[in-house]
């Protein structure tokens, strides 16, 4: 794996990690009234047009981290939608 693959993964990482903080906070407090809805649907399309870009090009950083970015995004959504 070279340099370039390993940056890209580290990136990855951390900017999908990020997001674990809030949907842990929504799903214990049972509150997602600070969470847009329209910056998170805005936000979910993003990341489902970069998952195809990954795709397209077989870029496993890029693959990966909106993958997994998709998910946990489309987890909020859901608690926004269920704590509402």
């Amino acid at each position: 794996m070279d340099f370039v693959t390993i940056l890209g993964l580290a990136a990855a990482t951390i900017t999908t990690i990020s997001f674990l903080p809030q949907m842990f906070k929504t799903w214990h407090t049972k509150s997602a009234k600070d969470v847009s809805l329209v910056t998170l649907i805005t936000f979910i399309i993003g990341v489902f047009l970069w998952l195809i870009y990954g795709l397209y090009l077989k870029a496993l950083p890029i693959i990966l981290a909106n993958s997994v970015t998709l998910f946990f995004n489309l987890i909020i959504l859901w608690l926004k939608i269920k704590y509402r």
